[in-house]
């Protein structure tokens, strides 16, 4: 994946955000850490569940939706704001599908790739790896 320089790299799960700035070039991506950008959790999951005691989410997956949710919230602030020109988020398939619900357009107008795996407990090596690999 070409990564050009400046690109947000968004690396999450349903309960970790870890925030990277490519500082290298576009073939080899060198990936900074940024400080943590505060994610309000306490959104709702996904708006279209129905209560029923079959459908329901148990309590540990509505918090990561919230979270997924949050994530959302906080990266189109900072889209709509001017502080995001080019994003590409990495997050479990599940976190993913969450977060996609509740992409702005704008988001979406940055949005460079998306990589459906879960690498919050890797280290900034292998994710600058797996990135250049896609």
């Amino acid at each position: 994946m070409i990564i050009p320089k400046g690109t947000i790299v968004a690396v999450a799960d349903g309960e970790i955000l870890n925030l990277f700035r490519n500082s290298g070039d576009e073939a080899t991506p060198q990936l900074s850490a940024l400080s943590d950008a505060p994610v309000a959790s306490g959104n709702a999951g996904a708006g279209g569940r129905h209560a029923s005691s079959a459908s329901n989410p148990d309590d540990s997956q509505q918090a990561e939706d919230g979270f997924a949710a949050g994530i959302a919230a906080m990266l189109n602030s900072q889209v709509l704001d001017g502080k995001i020109d080019a994003l590409i988020v990495v997050a479990a398939p599940r976190t993913l599908g969450e977060l996609r619900k509740h992409w702005h357009k704008a988001l979406s107008a940055v949005l460079i790739g998306e990589i459906a795996k879960d690498l919050t407990g890797h280290s900034v090596a292998d994710v600058e790896r797996i990135l250049a690999a896609a």
